[in-house]
């Protein structure tokens, strides 16, 4: 299928052109609006399956959209302002919850422990594992940069998107206790081995934070 995001990179909308019998499996509530198009809502790996994608963040359902009618129209976004990249998988990719907006509809979609590294950081229990061969549109808060990782590569926790399996990471400080009280960055995500990562260039954590400031204190 034909894909174009329009109004990159602020606030992103992913239009697909899709035939007959072609279907996209998407994130429930991004439909912006469609044509020739059938939606089907289906809970996404049983029961057990959808109580660990609530306590990661993820939606219990996924939804699925059937072109009914050659040159059908579909429009996604995501919930947030921001940019949407398409990433073509072949194999395995890691996204942070909430990144995975719609990916072609043989690709398997996971959730993966990311064990007590991931509970330190603050950023969740589960990992979404994007399996297969096909594509994905990942969304952001903020524009997407992808980076080759060689070796090693050091990203803030909340600022990460995606990345390929072949990468591993450890969580730390970005420095001592001075620099980890003081200057603001708090903990990052080490990457090393070698492979791709994709990078927010906004933090949703930041951004609510500097929201909270502006709010009127109480007496």
């Amino acid at each position: 299928m034909e894909f174009e995001v329009i109004c990159k990179p602020s606030y992103s909308l992913l239009e697909l052109k899709m035939d007959t019998g072609e279907t996209v499996q998407a994130e429930p509530g991004a439909m912006v609006y469609m044509r020739g198009v059938e939606l089907r809502t289906e809970a996404r790996g049983g029961l057990f399956g959808g109580l660990k994608r609530i306590v990661g963040g993820e939606s219990f359902f996924v939804n699925r959209y059937e072109a009914v009618e050659d040159g059908a129209i579909l429009g996604l976004a995501p919930r947030y302002q921001g940019d949407i990249e398409r990433v073509e998988v072949n194999g395995k990719l890691l996204a942070q919850s909430g990144a995975f907006l719609a990916g072609s509809d043989d690709i398997e979609i996971n959730d993966r422990w990311g064990g007590a590294k991931t509970f330190f950081a603050g950023e969740g229990l589960i990992l979404l594992s994007l399996e297969g061969n096909g594509d994905v549109f990942l969304s952001s808060f903020g524009g997407i940069i992808e980076r080759e990782v060689e070796d090693r590569f050091v990203i803030d926790t909340g600022h990460i998107v995606a990345f390929e399996d072949t990468l591993d990471f450890k969580i730390r400080r970005v420095g001592g206790l001075k620099e980890t009280f003081l200057s603001g960055e708090g903990l990052v995500a080490e990457f090393y081995g070698s492979g791709k990562v994709w990078i927010q260039t906004r933090s949703i954590g930041e951004f609510v934070g500097w929201l909270a400031s502006l709010l009127p204190k109480r007496d």
